[in-house]
């Protein structure tokens, strides 16, 4: 298989060269030239989680250098569960942050991991991973290349933007994993990011990666979890679940939204915002209008730009199309602490502000079917938030408790390009 930019000006790569390069060389997206068809069939005797990744993935990996290492690529990625905890007759918690770093992108950040470390074996150059977080993905991608050789990773979070616990785990990596926390928004660190990648000249001194949801390494492994929790249910009821995903960047969604297209038995996906309403307005009938996010406790999806909607356009270039197949709410922070609140008295489960979202905009809807929200973070990585709202405290994981027991240090930098381009030079 081959993929191509979202803008349609670059050559096409294999799965290798597009995971290497993070962007194509005209500042698109990489996606695949076509998307392969699957059914409920083809998983037959597949039950684990990565029995299932290596299925599903497989197409994609098709007459590429890494296609004989698939199976190995899961096993070791997708190490943990991602258990769907039902609250009631109709909705479950996909709980997705049983991972080391106690969020879901920690399936994403590990399958790139794998993917680099066998796709860098023997060579000699240093490859640096540039990655924006606006809170999550920063510890994921330290915690899967933490100790790599042949790698460094270079962590951009918006200073004091990012949960106390958050800000701690970006710093506690340290030896090969450096964290910068930039006077910004994460906007203009995904943007410093994707600069550089773009950068040709400083690609030649200073060969770049990116571990964003812009990569293909992070969204194609994404789509396994919803597949996985899909089949279940398809084999207990025989009918499709429907999902409704917290987001920011949309790598997430987009993740659920491919493995429908692809035939998996999923329904309706519902897409959660908080305050940073650029996808509800677009699907409401309003001009795509990206604009500087705004800070809410859902601190992980404040994004003003996210990124994989113009994967999301190539999906569906009909925008009438696109407008008429999804639904997306968004949530304010006081929605946010009744849900929290809310949950706990109701279910006796503590939530993080990204999954209240989206449980408060299926509420809101009261539609019907089975539905799984996707819990995307342990609610202890937010316990200044959680833990007053429900009277009671959240133990972190033990994999969270570890990394808060190390000593954490971020740089101070500006918002400021030539200062980025200076560090990656000179470091």
């Amino acid at each position: 298989m081959r993929f191509v930019s979202t803008r349609g000006q670059a050559a096409s790569a294999t799965l290798s060269q597009a995971i290497a390069a993070g962007l194509a060389p005209d500042g698109g997206l990489y996606v695949p030239e076509s998307l392969p068809r699957l059914s409920h069939a083809d998983f037959e005797g597949r039950e684990s989680l990565p029995e299932i990744a290596a299925t599903l993935l497989r197409p994609f990996f098709d007459g590429d250098a890494l296609a004989d290492a698939l199976d190995a690529i899961c096993a070791q990625a997708f190490d943990f569960p991602a258990p769907l905890r039902r609250l009631d007759d109709g909705t479950g918690l996909l709980e997705l942050f049983h991972g080391p770093t106690a969020a879901f992108k920690d399936f994403g950040a590990r399958f790139l991991a794998a993917c680099i470390s066998r796709l860098r074996a023997g060579a000699s150059e240093l490859l640096t991973i540039v990655v924006a977080t606006s809170g999550d993905t920063g510890a994921a991608v330290g915690g899967a290349f933490h100790g790599l050789p042949g790698v460094r990773v270079v962590i951009l979070y918006p200073d004091g933007r990012v949960s106390p616990r958050q800000a701690h785990q970006l710093g506690a990596f340290g030896d090969n994993v450096r964290a910068l926390r930039v006077a910004g928004s994460f906007d203009d660190c995904q943007a410093l990011v994707k600069r550089a990648l773009n950068d040709g000249e400083l690609q030649a001194r200073v060969p770049l990666s990116s571990a964003n949801s812009i990569s293909l390494g992070r969204l194609l492994p994404q789509m396994s979890y919803y597949a996985s929790t899909a089949l279940a249910h398809w084999r207990e009821t025989g009918e499709s679940l429907n999902f409704a995903i917290p987001t920011g960047n949309l790598g997430n969604a987009l993740a659920c939204i491919l493995a429908r297209r692809i035939g998996l038995p999923i329904g309706e996906v519902l897409l959660a915002t908080n305050a940073n309403d650029v996808l509800p307005k677009f699907f409401d009938g309003g001009a795509y209008e990206p604009r500087a996010s705004v800070t809410t406790l859902a601190n992980a999806m404040d994004v003003g730009a996210p990124s994989n909607f113009e994967r999301l356009r190539w999906l569906y270039p009909d925008e009438d199309a696109l407008r008429e197949g999804f639904r997306s709410i968004s949530v304010d922070d006081e929605a946010i602490r009744e849900t929290i609140s809310e949950v706990w008295t109701r279910h006796g489960v503590a939530i993080c502000p990204h999954t209240a979202t989206a449980i408060h905009a299926l509420d809101s809807l009261a539609l019907d079917g089975s539905w799984a929200v996707a819990a995307t973070a342990h609610p202890a990585k937010f316990e200044t938030i959680v833990e007053p709202l429900i009277g009671d405290l959240v133990a972190p994981p033990p994999a969270l408790a570890a990394l808060l027991a190390r000593p954490a240090h971020a740089e101070p930098m500006p918002s400021d390009f030539a200062d980025f381009r200076a560090r990656l030079e000179h470091t």
